[in-house]
C-alpha cells in the first residue's frame, strides 16, 4: 500500500572538518549551498553520534529500561572507529521530524543529489519505515572495539 511508509534521508560528508562545520551549523561559503537546500525543505541535519549520545543521556536520566537499543547505542558511541563513522553522518529533519512523506523525502534527496558531485556528500541514502526493509534490534549488545 503506497502512502503507508514514512521516509527518511541521510548523508554522509567527506571530511571531519566538514562535519563540525555542519554540527556547528557554521555559515561559510562551502556550506551555504547545503543550509540553503535545507531551509528551502524546513530541515536541518542532525549528526547521528550526537542523536546517539542523546539517545544515551535520555536513557540514563529516565531509566535504561525504558530504552531498548541502550546497550547497543552505548557501546556504539564509545567505540572510537564507530565515533568517527557517525560524526560524519547525518539525518535530514522536516520540520523537526525525523521521518516524513514519501514526496517529501524524494525532493530532499533530489535536491541534496548534486551535492554527491562536489566532494562536500559522500553519500545518500533514503530509508523507510517499513520493517520488512529494516535491520531489527540486537538481541545482545556488539563488542565494544
Amino acid at each position: 500500500m503506497t502512502g503507508q511508509w514514512q521516509y527518511q534521508v541521510r548523508f554522509d560528508v567527506n571530511s571531519s572538518a566538514t562535519a563540525e562545520s555542519i554540527r556547528r551549523r557554521a555559515p561559510g561559503t562551502a556550506l551555504a549551498q547545503l543550509f540553503e537546500i535545507l531551509a528551502r525543505h524546513q530541515a536541518v541535519a542532525k549528526c547521528q553520534f550526537d542523536a546517539f549520545a542523546e539517545y544515551v543521556a535520555a536513557a540514563e536520566e529516565q531509566g535504561i529500561e525504558r530504552y531498548p537499543l541502550y546497550e547497543w547505542t552505548k557501546a556504539t558511541i564509545e567505540s572510537p572507529s564507530k565515533k568517527e563513522k557517525y560524526l560524519r553522518s547525518f539525518t535530514v529533519y522536516v520540520d523537526r521530524r525525523e521521518v516524513y512523506d514519501g514526496e517529501i523525502a524524494d525532493a530532499v534527496e533530489a535536491d541534496l543529489r548534486p551535492l554527491v558531485g562536489s566532494g562536500l556528500i559522500a553519500r545518500i541514502s533514503k530509508y523507510d519505515t517499513n520493517p520488512a526493509n529494516n535491520p531489527q534490534p540486537p538481541q545482545q549488545p556488539r563488542e565494544r572495539r
